[in-house]
């Protein structure tokens, strides 16, 4: 776990196609060659940091809290890392969940 994060706290991801085959908004780092998911503090920083991450064309997203435990969970099956961000998109922390 994190230091930025304690406990099983509620973040926020967001999520894309909400409602239908919904799945968490990954990303991907060329240089380091890795799958990781967009996490806020902040529902106002996740929706702020939307304009910043890349996405597609066609699709919705919506931003929506999720426990931290279950996320974690989730990204570790699929081989996902956990990236805290602020609403500039700037990386505060790296957690392999």
């Amino acid at each position: 776990m994190g230091s930025v994060i304690q406990g099983n706290p509620w973040v926020w991801v967001i999520v894309l196609d909400p409602g239908k085959n919904e799945q968490f908004l990954g990303q991907y780092d060329q240089e380091a060659d890795i799958s990781f998911i967009p996490t806020f503090l902040d529902k106002e920083e996740a929706l702020q940091a939307l304009e910043h991450l890349v996405r597609e064309q066609g699709h919705q997203y919506e931003v929506q809290a999720i426990q931290y435990e279950e996320l974690a969970r989730s990204s570790a099956e699929h081989g996902f890392m956990l990236f805290i961000l602020n609403a500039k998109g700037e990386i505060i922390e790296k957690i392999r969940a």
